[in-house]
């Protein structure tokens, strides 16, 4: 009786399996069947907008009749070629579909599969346990927006006003900033990529250090730097921020074709990125080292210091693939309400990974 019932649940389990992958099979006709339509009306409907253009430049005596006619015709047959072109992409999916029962193509890696029986006609599978080849889906067609690693680093300091950086109250070599953060790129227009839509989310680390033995003192009132009693081997200040960058990137980019899918490439052009950014302080904290009664000692200090919560500024960069020099200005001051305002600049090196 235990066998019986073994096997009848084999069968139910082979049944299920068998229904399963005929309905995902169904399902991946429907949606290429449904692709081939798709591709048609959007072939038509370009066709559409380029026949408007070539009659308004008719309207206008831009074009004579005989040369808008040509116009219209070679457009037609472009846009018949390209439907052409891409039903026969999806069919050829729609018979690799009907041939495997699936679209993947690509080997990659492997993988473990539990099973029952002993060895198969492939030979691959011991005892239940069968190791066999993993599949990666076609990649898709079109991949309008992708996505980056940003990591940037640099100098950092303070412009003040009524001061020039040559007298700027931190250290110009100490000084120094570093960022790390996600941002997605989407090009602008359907057919071109020399302008994306750059947006992200990155954190922000800006340090200032003062000079001449100097710190950071919340009087109540204001922020200052005031002398420390003892000598300091180190004074640091540090504001900690979350920001959403914005830009608009323009550059060249190479477009790379293949029968099923098509990409742009940036990595060997030139870009140029203006636009800004606005974002929270997480924190603001203060490191101090020094010797006292000849014990080194180390503080570290975290408070607010009266510095701004909102933070929103510029930046821009301009570089060659991966590599950008980088610049960013904070449009808020690092501290309320202080006679004399001061703002935060950083100038440094940047990298974007894809």
């Amino acid at each position: 009786m235990k066998t019986i019932n073994l096997c009848t649940a084999l069968v139910l389990i082979i049944l299920a399996s068998t229904l399963g992958i005929a309905q995902e099979e169904l399902t991946m006709k429907e949606t290429l069947e449904k692709a081939k339509t798709e591709v048609v009306n959007e072939e038509k409907e370009a066709l559409k907008k380029e026949v408007a253009t070539i009659n308004l430049q008719l309207e206008n005596g831009t074009l004579t009749a005989e040369e808008a006619a040509n116009k219209k015709q070679e457009a037609a047959e472009i846009r018949a070629l390209n439907i052409e072109n891409r039903v026969a992409i999806i069919n050829n999916k729609m018979a690799l579909l009907e041939r495997n029962g699936t679209l993947e193509e690509k080997n990659q890696g492997t993988r473990i599969v539990l099973g029952m029986g002993q060895k198969d006609l492939d030979n691959d599978r011991i005892w239940g346990i069968k190791v066999q080849n993993r599949k990666v889906r076609t990649p898709k067609y079109d991949r309008r927006t992708t996505s980056e690693l940003v990591f940037s680093f640099g100098l950092n300091n303070a412009i003040i006003d009524g001061q020039g950086l040559d007298d700027s109250p931190y250290k110009i070599g100490g000084s120094r900033y570093a960022e790390l953060g996600l941002a997605w790129s989407t090009r602008v227009f359907e057919e071109s990529n020399w302008l994306r839509f750059r947006y992200g989310l990155s954190f922000q680390f800006n340090g200032l250090k003062p000079t001449d033995n100097r710190f950071v003192v919340d009087t109540g009132e204001q922020t200052e730097l005031q002398e420390f009693p003892l000598d300091l081997d180190k004074s640091k200040f540090r504001m900690d921020h979350l920001v959403v960058p914005i830009h608009f990137e323009i550059g060249g980019s190479r477009k790379i074709e293949k029968e099923d899918y098509f990409r742009y490439d940036t990595d060997r052009s030139f870009k140029l990125g203006v636009g800004g950014y606005a974002g929270v302080n997480l924190s603001t904290r203060q490191k101090l080292k020094f010797e006292d009664d000849g014990e080194d000692v180390k503080q570290k200090l975290k408070a607010g210091y009266n510095t701004n919560n909102f933070i929103y500024g510029l930046s821009a960069y301009v570089g060659y693939g991966d590599i950008s020099l980088y610049a960013k200005y904070d449009l808020n001051t690092i501290f309320k309400d202080n006679p004399t305002e001061q703002r935060n600049v950083s100038l440094g090196v940047r990298w974007d990974w894809d």
